[in-house]
């Protein structure tokens, strides 16, 4: 009741300045038709402030063509820049229409090393007929092959001429790879031991906190999910590799790869206490320092005290 009132003698009110209903309407539509103008010609300044590359992403074979730029028609290193976004399926996709660009060995070079960092066929001659489109196929299909039997899909890298069989080049394609399943990966690289040791060796943990370093190898070499003798293995190994990457700091805290290990060993038990839904009561920092130091006698409070906060401020080491 009180809004029509109010619309009576708001009518009455224009009525009496000398408007109408229409006349309002039409000064209204007036008003937006001058406001579109103005953008419109706010828009055409701004083309013609950036004319490059606005006449860049319209270029056609001709004006009444419509779609997406033609790459054929721009410069080759910016066709190839273009390109080399794309994965390996647009790619085969985009060679359905740009067949010379897509088909460019630099681009499908780039995929492959990208995706597999190291492959022993990067390093020879290449053979008669060679093109890296069909490496990455049989890099895909290998990779594939492994993640459901590790053992077949290395012999099938060998049978490709792609991996040399030799625990350094298969250790090193490990490292450099991240489409492998890391479970199967966990299960070959407990098989193959020369393997493993040859991985622990590409690790570089010069100038690293300890705990920062043990999620380094971790996320390279997955730690078990349960403890056993693979899980000790793997700590011994990163204990010697990280005492041999930091001699200096070694004989500055007094630390041996023994006293690494205990300290591992407690970071890892640390980590499952603190970061358990079903721990309820959770470990002190007094607790930790006074714990580790009684298995570890030489090592400083204050050392041990910068390990547990970095674990209660960053996480789990293995996760």
């Amino acid at each position: 009741m009180g809004q029509g009132l109010w619309r009576v003698a708001r009518n009455q009110q224009l009525q009496h300045q000398g408007f109408s209903g229409q006349s309002y309407l039409t000064r209204e539509h007036g008003r937006r038709i001058a406001t579109n103008n103005v953008s419109n010609t706010t828009h055409r300044k701004q083309a013609q402030g950036g004319i490059d590359i606005y006449h860049l992403l319209k270029t056609r074979k001709s004006k009444e063509q419509e779609g997406f730029i033609n790459l054929e028609m721009l410069p080759p290193e910016l066709s190839f820049t273009i390109l080399s976004y794309l994965n390996a399926t647009d790619l085969c996709l985009a060679s359905c229409v740009w067949q010379d660009l897509a088909n460019d060995e630099l681009l499908w070079q780039g995929l492959c090393k990208s995706t597999w960092g190291h492959c022993s066929i990067y390093n020879k001659n290449p053979p008669l007929g060679f093109s890296f489109r069909k490496l990455y196929m049989q890099l895909d299909e290998g990779s594939l092959t492994f993640n459901a039997n590790p053992d077949e899909g290395v012999n099938y890298f060998m049978s490709k001429g792609i991996l040399d069989d030799s625990p350094k080049e298969i250790a090193k394609f490990i490292f450099c790879t991240r489409t492998l399943n890391w479970k199967k990966l966990r299960i070959y690289l407990d098989e193959r031991r020369d393997v493993l040791d040859d991985l622990v060796t590409l690790h570089n943990f010069r100038n690293q906190f300890l705990p920062n370093a043990l999620r380094e190898f971790f996320r390279h070499i997955h730690a078990p999910e349960e403890r056993g003798e693979y899980l000790e293995t793997l700590i011994t190994k990163f204990s010697h590799r990280f005492c041999a990457c930091n001699p200096d700091l070694m004989r500055e805290l007094g630390l041996s790869p023994d006293a690494v290990y205990v300290l591992c060993y407690s970071l890892i038990l640390l980590s499952i206490d603190l970061t358990s839904p079903h721990v309820k009561n959770k470990m002190s920092k007094r607790e930790f320092i006074r714990n580790t130091r009684r298995a570890a006698q030489n090592i400083s409070e204050d050392f041990v005290g910068h390990l547990y906060d970095n674990i209660y401020l960053i996480g789990h080491v293995a996760a």
